[in-house]
């Protein structure tokens, strides 16, 4: 059994997950779903470009397939052949070859924890 995100509608490159299933492969090539090419396969195992050993956070050497495990809402850009999660902040960017979301201010190396204030793009202990 393997995973893939269902994105329906993929628009000048972009295209949204709304579902992830776990099937067979010759389940997704037979069309049962009317439109095979919806079906993009991806890897529980993948996260920020990276393939981890099953249940572990250690990486295992293997194919990062398409940057990170899909979820639903997460955005798959069929150029770069990636999934991503929806952007947190307007003022934050997309980091390839990890793509997740960076913030314009590096994350403190001491103290915390803190949270991410958009409107003076800082850092923010939280109390």
């Amino acid at each position: 059994m393997s995973n893939f995100a269902y994105v329906p509608n993929i628009v000048d490159g972009i295209g949204t997950v709304e579902r992830v299933l776990v099937i067979e492969q010759d389940v997704i090539d037979s069309g049962l779903f009317g439109m095979p090419l919806a079906f993009y396969q991806t890897s529980y195992n993948t996260r920020g470009g990276v393939h981890y050993a099953p249940d572990s956070d250690t990486p295992d050497g293997g194919v990062a397939l398409r940057g990170n495990y899909a979820g639903i809402g997460d955005t798959y850009d069929q150029v770069n052949d990636v999934f991503y999660a929806p952007q947190p902040y307007p003022s934050w960017t997309i980091s390839a070859p990890t793509w997740e979301w960076q913030a314009p201010v590096p994350y403190p190396a001491t103290g915390g924890p803190y949270q991410w204030d958009e409107a003076t793009q800082t850092w923010v202990a939280v109390a």
